[in-house]
């Protein structure tokens, strides 16, 4: 079921009424789920409910003008569109609503999300792009409000790509860049910074944008009047709109229940966004929400009586069957019917949902009650075993950790007897997490065969005598050599296209590739950052730049809850690999330090984060990544682009591994690992510790996540046993996740003869300064002292104490 979307034709009265009561037939389909939805809910076989009652007009009108090639990025009201283009069923509907893990009943995120976050699928099962030009497309919806909008920049700013840049191959992704990004929010949600950031960087670009804002005067509990100044979101934003003189927006108002003026707005902003490639915003107003925010409180506690009133008489699906009443498009007896049968097939529906949802559910509980009732019947506590038997039996509606959790409670009667009932439940406890927990775990990152991982080394080749140079030009020349060869990559941001970035790292790329694909943006990190996860969702290869590290700060969120958790959201039907670059690590000041490395590493699961000690480290993590197709975080050394380094002669050919760490020097005594710039102190205190007779061992992990996945480093420890890590992150932060994970992955603890330790920087924001970085991040002294001071634990006579 989904509505027609060919409103140009000329069709005779008769069709045009049939076309009108299939509108109907979905408005009403998707009220009765949302209302059905919440009953759900409340009677517990749901946990949480949003829905998007209140907004079925509108979003069959702009379904009307949604067109083949064109991206969604929406938010958890949009379940009337995804049913009028014919992605989302009744029974998909349901399906969400319960969290079915079962991908082909619950296409949008394998019950990864809760219900009302909506996807349509970009790649096939074995990873590769769908012709996206064939299709309808919805990106994955996260929850956070306004998170949708810096990624519907980029989705729009593909259209412009693909129109404008030639020699990418478009066949899968754009018919000459006539896509339009339609993105959706709530009235309320206008009042967050990404909203104003997006609006703000859209008009600058001039991109294929159409936001929907729907107006139903709240938020949550709390009305427009302390939301929005003047209580109207267009209203504020008349300066947007643009004239015969300035670029800007084109911004329509209209209201959320007239059927005909909705059709013909949604048109009209089609036409606009598609042809001139200009954003349009629409404030559609006077919209309802019947069931009030979620199902985790009713809106009759903080709404008047006349307010409520003014809803019911004002709701679109009412409104629009008064007006098909009173244009002789149907008549009462008519539409009762049609509201009836639909009643009924919801309700099937949703029948049909829940079988599907508890059928393999029960069919796991049934064979652990099996197992159960053989471990009692061979166990002498017996009695205790029947009891947990018999509450999992009682049970008619299980959840899966119902049975799983029963079977490892019953391992506990019987730790101190064998039999076969015993092993056979083991083994069905095993099986069980083998095949069930990559349900909700799989595919945090890319598990086919294009994965980084998969990616051989190809070291740098140097002539008989290399030429040295500055650091920069060795990512420059990389950077040139990748955009000759990738004409769907580029990259944006602040500073990085006239002058060719801060450390001139891309100097004269701009000239030589375009404006569009060496660009300058503007201070506006979160939309840089949303810039390339829409491009990338397209099949384009952005380079998104973060000036410095500190200024990641800005851009985390959407680094966090949308970048690297694309993959994982969809169960690998979407992905989005855009590769992050930035600078940072021992820059002096509060503001410019760059080490927030723990946070980070504690909040981006799913990209990976790269942290190269030099320029051909980090060209060479440029070069795999455009050869694979996962999101990653390259973090440069910022007093690297100055220092040294010879040239390699393949330039864009060597390729730094993902997840593997190199040994610097070989030791004896010690091993000392490190990342990035702090690399050089450890191996100048290296240097200074071999004049006192200590041997160190070096490592350079080079990638934080993933870290060491050949497990080199405690093979390290298994020849010096004894370990330090030393970053220039605060106590707690990047060093002790190395430290846990050499520990506790890596089982190195058995090898050691000397407490493991972790050498960071001070708890407190860098002074500015020379004397400011030394006092406030390890110096050469401090991993001296560090070191020795454990070779005087081990053998005082031979390193007497310091002092």
């Amino acid at each position: 079921m989904k509505t027609n979307s060919d409103i140009k034709t000329e069709i005779s009265f008769e069709d045009f009424k049939a076309q009108v009561l299939n509108d109907y037939k979905l408005a009403v389909t998707s009220r009765e789920c949302s209302l059905l939805g919440r009953r759900e809910v409340l009677t517990g076989k749901a946990k949480f409910g949003i829905f998007g009652d209140g907004k079925e007009v509108p979003q069959i009108a702009w379904a009307k003008a949604f067109k083949n090639g064109d991206f969604r990025s929406g938010y958890y009201r949009d379940q009337t569109f995804m049913m009028a283009i014919g992605e989302l069923t009744i029974e998909q509907f349901f399906a969400g609503l319960y969290a079915n893990t079962d991908l082909k009943e619950e296409p949008m995120s394998a019950g990864r999300q809760m219900g009302g976050h909506f996807a349509t699928h970009s790649l096939d099962e074995n990873g590769n792009w769908k012709d996206l030009t064939q299709q309808k497309n919805s990106s994955s919806d996260i929850s956070p409000t306004a998170g949708q909008m810096p990624r519907l920049l980029g989705l729009a700013q593909a259209s412009k790509i693909y129109r404008d840049v030639k020699g990418i191959d478009t066949s899968k992704f754009s018919d000459q860049g006539n896509e339009i990004a339609w993105g959706t929010i709530g009235n309320a949600s206008t009042s967050e910074g990404l909203f104003f950031e997006t609006i703000n960087a859209a008009g600058v670009l001039q991109v294929p944008m159409i936001i929907s804002v729907w107006d139903d005067e709240y938020g949550i509990s709390v009305h427009a009047k302390h939301q929005t100044t003047k209580e109207n979101i267009s209203e504020i934003l008349k300066g947007f709109q643009r004239d015969n003189d300035n670029e800007g927006y084109e911004i329509l108002r209209v209201k959320g229940w007239d059927y005909v003026n909705l059709i013909e707005t949604y048109e009209m902003a089609a036409k606009i966004a598609r042809e001139e490639h200009v954003p349009v915003l629409i404030h559609v107003q006077e919209l309802t929400q019947p069931q009030g925010h979620s199902t985790s409180g009713s809106h009759e506690r903080y709404k008047s009586q006349e307010r409520l009133t003014w809803e019911r008489e004002h709701d679109c699906n009412l409104k629009m069957r008064n007006w098909m009443i009173a244009h002789n498009i149907a008549n009462e007896e008519t539409l009762t019917a049609l509201e009836k049968d639909i009643k009924k097939a919801v309700r099937e529906g949703k029948k049909a949902a829940w079988t599907n949802f508890l059928k393999p559910i029960l069919k796991e509980k049934n064979e652990c009650v099996s197992l159960l009732e053989n471990l009692a019947n061979a166990s002498s506590n017996k009695v205790f075993i029947e009891k947990l038997t018999n509450d999992l039996k009682a049970i008619t509606e299980p959840n899966r950790k119902d049975a799983i959790s029963t079977a490892r409670k019953a391992l506990r009667y019987v730790i101190n007897e064998d039999s076969n009932a015993k092993q056979e439940l083991i083994h069905w406890i095993e099986n069980f997490f083998a095949e069930v927990q990559p349900k909700y775990s799989s595919d945090l990152l890319n598990e086919t065969e294009s994965a980084t991982i998969h990616i051989e080394e190809v070291k740098p080749t140097y002539a008989d005598q290399p030429k040295m140079v500055d650091g920069r030009v060795v990512i420059r020349d990389n950077f040139d050599a990748i955009f000759s060869k990738y004409p769907e990559a580029l990259i944006f941001g602040e500073d990085t296209g006239n002058i060719g970035d801060v450390n001139q790292g891309l100097e004269g790329l701009q000239e030589k590739y375009g404006e569009l694909r060496i660009a300058d943006t503007g201070i506006r990190e979160a939309t840089i950052v949303g810039q390339g996860i829409g491009m990338a969702m397209r099949g384009l290869r952005p380079i998104a730049e973060i000036q410095y590290l500190d200024y990641l700060m800005y851009a985390l969120q959407i680094i966090s809850d949308d970048l690297a958790t694309v993959r994982y959201r969809t169960k690998a039907t979407q992905k989005a690999p855009l590769i992050v670059r930035t600078r940072g690590h021992r820059l002096e000041g509060i503001w410019h330090s760059g080490s927030q490395m723990g946070g980070i590493l504690n909040l981006v699961r799913g990209i990976h984060v790269l942290v190269p000690r030099d320029m051909t480290k980090a060209a060479g993590f440029y070069n795999t990544l455009l050869e694979s197709d996962e999101p990653a975080l390259v973090v440069e050394c910022l007093n690297g682009y100055r220092l040294k380094e010879p040239l390699p002669t393949n330039i864009g050919a060597f390729k730094t591994p993902i997840g593997v760490v190199e040994t610097l020097k070989e030791g004896t005594d010690i091993t000392l690992v490190s990342y990035g710039s702090t690399v050089r102190i450890v191996e100048q205190a290296a240097k200074e510790l071999l004049e006192v007779g200590i041997d160190a061992e070096i490592i350079d992990v080079q990638s934080l996540l993933p870290l060491d996945l050949n497990h080199d480093i405690v093979k390290s420890v298994a020849k010096t046993n004894r370990l330090m890590v030393i970053d220039e992150d605060m106590p707690g932060g990047a060093s002790a996740y190395i430290l846990e994970h050499i520990l506790n992955e890596q089982n190195a603890f058995q090898y050691l003869d000397s407490q493991p330790k972790t050498l960071a920087a001070k708890p407190h924001r860098p002074a500015y300064g020379t004397d400011g970085d030394y006092f406030s991040k390890p110096s050469t002294e401090d991993v001296f002292e560090a070191v020795y001071a454990i070779m005087h634990e081990v053998s005082p006579d031979d390193f007497p104490k310091l002092r």
